[in-house]
């Protein structure tokens, strides 16, 4: 089975040996990556990998501001795709935990009836008080996160999809695939969330704006999670704001994305299953000297530019507004003042 990963990256030299070595433990046989405007030696890094054969490097085509879906339309005419048995669009910060089997993809999509597309309902994982960046498994250090079927007060929660290849694809989109308009009934795709359930019709056809790229996360989750680390450490977090993202070129700031994102409430350690053999995975990897000083100087690029941007004002004041942020999203948090509630604490 030849299952293609394609994804987005800018300057996430210190995290991608994980991700690529996580993803190749669940059957991923193939990457496509798209990067753009990198300061701090991802696109090296990632040339270093071509060359050995491990990954497909490509500037990202986007001319204005959406880099992901200029690279996802770019994805489509790439024979890496064509070539494909299924297609797992993802960032670098989401790592698919799988419940059933083996652990892989071959073995969730098995478990689902081997349909033509699996949603899986995203989990967002905490801060959880982690300042310092560690040259560390992510999937390691951080391991609380909201109520999973339970997201800033709404049950439906964002997914991530794979692709089968006779997917009737109009796009990939970076959530979830679209097909051909118009499409008779019965020449629908076939598609399920990561409990094997056929997906809510209004979802299928892209009937509810606010449900494009969401439904219902309880119930749905029973074969697979899709753990997004969207905060890692503070100091991660601040080089990510500085960086900013695929979809918006200049962000501005506020903590709502944070506080969002960090909510505590839940501990959850299931996807540390994969942390042995993760561990051989990334030691195999950096047994080349080539990819291991590439790793080390992008680590050592991440923690300089840290330091550049904490010598900033700007910087510090929003290091401690976030240090000082409440763990409430701000969803709740309004809710409670509107009740005249006190918070549980």
């Amino acid at each position: 089975m030849r299952i293609t990963a394609v994804t987005c990256v800018k300057n996430e030299g210190s995290f991608l040996l994980e991700w690529i070595a996580f993803h190749r433990l669940l059957g991923v046989t193939d990457f496509l990556f798209y990067s753009n405007d990198c300061t701090d030696g991802t696109d090296q890094l990632l040339d270093a990998l071509q060359a050995r054969g491990i990954v497909r490097h490509l500037p990202n085509p986007a001319e204005g501001r959406n880099y992901q879906m200029e690279a996802l339309k770019d994805a489509k005419g790439q024979d890496m795709i064509a070539g494909a048995d299924w297609v797992w669009v993802a960032d670098v910060d989401e790592f698919l935990n799988i419940h059933v089997g083996d652990g892989t993809i071959p073995a969730l999509i098995d478990a689902c009836g081997n349909p033509q597309a699996i949603s899986v309902n995203f989990q967002f994982f905490a801060n959880d008080d982690v300042d310092a960046y560690a040259d560390r498994p992510v999937i390691e250090q951080f391991t609380r996160s909201h109520n999973p079927d339970l997201w800033c007060g709404e049950t439906a929660i964002e997914v991530k999809t794979l692709v089968r290849a006779d997917f009737p694809l109009k796009y990939y989109g970076a959530h979830r695939p679209f097909f051909r308009e118009k499409l008779p009934k019965g020449k629908r795709p076939t598609w399920t969330d990561a409990s094997g359930r056929p997906v809510q019709h209004r979802f299928l056809v892209a009937a509810n704006p606010r449900r494009i790229r969401r439904f219902p996360a309880a119930g749905s989750r029973k074969f697979a999670t899709l753990n997004h680390y969207a905060l890692r450490s503070l100091d991660s977090y601040l080089v990510k704001n500085d960086r900013g993202d695929v979809n918006r070129e200049n962000r501005a700031f506020d903590d709502t994305y944070w506080r969002e994102r960090n909510d505590a409430a839940w501990e959850d350690t299931s996807i540390q299953k994969y942390l042995p053999p993760l561990r051989s995975e990334m030691a195999a990897l950096m047994a080349d000297a080539e990819i291991a000083t590439l790793h080390a100087e992008a680590v050592a690029a991440h923690i300089a530019k840290r330091d550049e941007l904490l010598a900033q004002p700007e910087y510090q004041q929003m290091q401690a507004q976030l240090r000082a942020a409440s763990k409430l999203p701000p969803q709740e948090q309004a809710l409670i003042e509107a009740l005249g509630l006190e918070p549980v604490t």
